[in-house]
C-alpha cells in the first residue's frame, strides 16, 4: 500500500515537471509573440523610401500629428527589435524606426556600410520624409549614427539619445579586447573565411565568448542542437527551447542581416576615416547618454558596450547639453530590460524639440 503511495507521488511529481517543463519551453518558443502584438497595438505601418541615389531605406512608422522621433536599432537587428516600446513612446511621439543599410529590407550594399554614408542619409530621410525637426535616438553601434546625425544634421535635429554605445572601442581602444569583438566581430569574421558548413547560429554558439566563459562544456551539445533546427526550418529563426530566449533572441534578425556589415567593425572601416571625439565634441542639440552599468569579467574583460570611464569621457566630449543617465546592471538593450528608464529619457527631450521647431518656424 505504502509502496503504491510513493509510486503515486513520484509520478504525480513527474507530471507536474514535465508541464512545468513543457510551459518554460512554449514560453521561450513563444517569446518574439509579444513583439508582433505590440507592434499590432501602435498600429506600426512598414514603409520603404527611395533615396537619389537609388538606395532603399525600410522603415516602420507610429504615424499621428505628435512630435517626431527617429529610432536606429544596434547590430544584427531591424527596426522591429523596438516593438515593446512603441505602444508607449506614440503616446507622446510620431515614431520612425528605421533599418540601417546591411539589416532588415533596407540596402544590402557595402558601399553604403559607413557611419557617414549611412547617417548622412538618415539626415536626408529626416528632411525629405520627415520633414521636421526631429529627436534621434540610436542603441549600440546605432547610438553613434545617432551621434553623428545630431552633430551634423542641421536645425531639423532637435536632440539625441544615444543608448549604450560602444564609444571609442569600435575605432580602436582595446577593441581585441572587449566582448563585442570577442563574442561578435571575431566569430563572424572566422565564420566566412573558414567556409564552414554550420549555419551561423551553430557557429556562434560553439564560438561565442559568453559560452567560453560560462557554459564551455555544454556549448557544443547546444550549437548541434542549434544546426538541426536551422536544417529542419531553414526559413525561420533558429529557437532553443530549452534556454531562455535572452540566449538566443539574438538569432530572429539573423536572416536579414549582411555579414559584410559585421566586417566593416571587426576591421575597423566602419568608422570611414572619422573621429568619434569630434563627433562627439561637435553635438551642441540637448541629448541623453544612457549606459548600461559597467561590468567587468574576472579574467579582466570589460562585459559591457562602454566602461563607466568611457561613457564619462563621451558626456565631458559633448559637454553640458549632455547628461549621463546609469542603469543598474549592464544589460545592453536598454530600451527592452530597462523601458522605464528608457522612455523617460526619449520624453525628456520633448521640451527641447518643441523649442527647435518655434525656432525654425
Amino acid at each position: 500500500m505504502i509502496g503504491k503511495i510513493i509510486l503515486g507521488i513520484a509520478a504525480g511529481v513527474v507530471i507536474v515537471a514535465a508541464g512545468a517543463f513543457a510551459a518554460y519551453w512554449h514560453h521561450n518558443i513563444h517569446w518574439y509573440d509579444k513583439y508582433e502584438q505590440a507592434i499590432k497595438q501602435a498600429s506600426a505601418e512598414e514603409k520603404q523610401a527611395v533615396l537619389p541615389s537609388g538606395a532603399v531605406i525600410n522603415y516602420g512608422e507610429v504615424a499621428n500629428d505628435k512630435p517626431t522621433l527617429l529610432l536606429i536599432h544596434g547590430q544584427m537587428s531591424t527596426w522591429e527589435d523596438y516593438a515593446l516600446v512603441l505602444p508607449e513612446l506614440s503616446e507622446k511621439w510620431h515614431v520612425y524606426a528605421i533599418d540601417v543599410y546591411g539589416h532588415g529590407e533596407s540596402s544590402h550594399e557595402e558601399n553604403l556600410y559607413y557611419l557617414d554614408t549611412n547617417g548622412d542619409d538618415l539626415i536626408w530621410f529626416i528632411d525629405h520624409v520627415i520633414g521636421e525637426p526631429t529627436v534621434v535616438a540610436g542603441h549600440s553601434n546605432g547610438g553613434i549614427t545617432a551621434a553623428y546625425i545630431a552633430a551634423y544634421g542641421g536645425d531639423n535635429i532637435a536632440g539625441a539619445v544615444l543608448e549604450d554605445p560602444p564609444v571609442f572601442s569600435t575605432e580602436g581602444e582595446g577593441w581585441e579586447e572587449s566582448f563585442a569583438y570577442l563574442d561578435t566581430y571575431k566569430p563572424l569574421h572566422d565564420y566566412r573565411a573558414s567556409g564552414s558548413k554550420q549555419c551561423w547560429e551553430a557557429y556562434y554558439l560553439e564560438h561565442c565568448y559568453w559560452g567560453q566563459l560560462y557554459m564551455k562544456n555544454a556549448m557544443p551539445g547546444i550549437a548541434k542542437y542549434a544546426q538541426k533546427y536551422y536544417d529542419k526550418h531553414p526559413d525561420e529563426a533558429v529557437k532553443i527551447g530549452f534556454l531562455p530566449s535572452s540566449v538566443w533572441s539574438v538569432f530572429q534578425y539573423a536572416k536579414e542581416y549582411d555579414f559584410t556589415y559585421g566586417e566593416h567593425f571587426y576591421d575597423l572601416s566602419w568608422n570611414h576615416g572619422l573621429s568619434q571625439k569630434q563627433i562627439l565634441s561637435d553635438i551642441e542639440v540637448p541629448c541623453v547618454y544612457l549606459h548600461a552599468k559597467e561590468t567587468v569579467h574576472e579574467n579582466g574583460t570589460y562585459l559591457c558596450a562602454a566602461s563607466r570611464e568611457q561613457a564619462d569621457r563621451a558626456v565631458s566630449l559633448i559637454g553640458d547639453s549632455c547628461r549621463l543617465v546609469e542603469t543598474e546592471t549592464s544589460d545592453h538593450v536598454i530600451h527592452t530590460v530597462h523601458s522605464e528608464e528608457y522612455i523617460k529619457a526619449v520624453n525628456s527631450l520633448l521640451s527641447g524639440r518643441n523649442e527647435v521647431k518655434n525656432a525654425t518656424r
